[in-house]
């Protein structure tokens, strides 16, 4: 049963199968002594993503996510290992490989208007 509830989408926000095995790298390992990961993280990355998307309070996260508490300690935990900047990264370098271009850019634009242009000079 659950393999065919992954085939299928529940929400717009869940990972592909391809979106998957791009995250897969930089999610923690298992631990290798001591209490076993007894979630599915890629149902916890499909929660966390549902309450991206939704703007949904953690208490309002549907039930077949799992506990809200539950999904709440691994965001904060992905939050704590910058988990979520690694996957922007790599998907950025990723994106720019795919369009031809080098996987870090080599120039970029600053921009020192701070909304200063509103002010008038005081005599």
């Amino acid at each position: 049963m659950a393999e065919i509830a992954r085939k299928i989408k529940r929400y717009p926000s869940d990972l592909t199968d391809e979106e998957w095995q791009r995250i897969l790298p930089p999610l923690p390992e298992p631990p290798r002594r001591g209490r076993k990961v007894g979630v599915d993280l890629r149902e916890i990355l499909n929660a966390i993503r549902y309450m991206a998307r939704s703007g949904g309070g953690w208490r309002m996260l549907p039930t077949n996510f799992g506990p809200w508490q539950t999904v709440y300690w691994w965001f904060r935990r992905f939050v704590r290992r910058m988990l979520f900047q690694t996957i922007h990264d790599v998907s950025l370098m990723l994106d720019r490989e795919a369009y031809g271009r080098e996987a870090s850019p080599s120039g970029g634009v600053l921009d020192s208007h701070q909304g200063t242009a509103c002010q008038t000079p005081r005599l």
